[in-house]
């Protein structure tokens, strides 16, 4: 039922009008309580939704950025080691202190390792020689970023002789 100047009454089958006082004008006024009640507890779940939603997204955008960090910290010690035969250890290693992040981690890990496999695989088409990879490599590379992922010790791929530094 609303709080309206008329009020719609059915009663068997047909409608009937009964006649109300007029509603007193303002701070005396009081609204009809289940349309006031209902609507603040629909305006607080919104908020709430709004709330929890925003923060749920940026706890997840922010695993994200700190497990692109975490990527790009093993590439650049990839790079510094310069060691044959590191390659996989440095995947692994990267996606698995990704992974540790949450969510938004091994999602961006994901994201990442799937990218620069694609980008290589791309470029190698249009290269003379390719970079030499293969197939084979890339699939064994996705499969020790997979291990790195899963949460498994990146140390099944550390090669012998790799400084304790990494």
């Amino acid at each position: 039922m609303t709080c309206a100047w008329r009020q719609l009454l059915v009663s068997a089958g047909k409608a009937e009008y009964k006649k109300q006082p007029p509603l007193p004008r303002g701070r005396d006024r009081q609204p009809c309580s289940l349309e006031v009640s209902t609507m603040k507890l629909f305006t607080v779940l919104v908020f709430c939704s709004l709330v929890l939603g925003a923060s749920g997204l940026l706890s997840f955008l922010g695993e994200a950025a700190r497990g692109t960090w975490d990527m790009l910290r093993a590439y650049n010690d990839m790079r510094e080691a310069n060691y044959i035969g590191a390659d996989k250890y440095f995947h692994a290693r990267g996606n698995y202190d990704a992974a540790k992040r949450g969510p938004g981690g091994a999602w961006a890990a994901k994201v990442i390792s799937d990218a620069r496999e694609n980008v290589q695989r791309f470029t190698d088409r249009f290269s003379f020689g390719g970079s030499g990879r293969g197939a084979e490599d890339s699939r064994a590379d996705q499969a020790a970023n997979e291990w790195g992922r899963s949460g498994r010790d990146p140390n099944h791929f550390r090669p012998h002789g790799l400084p304790d530094k990494y």
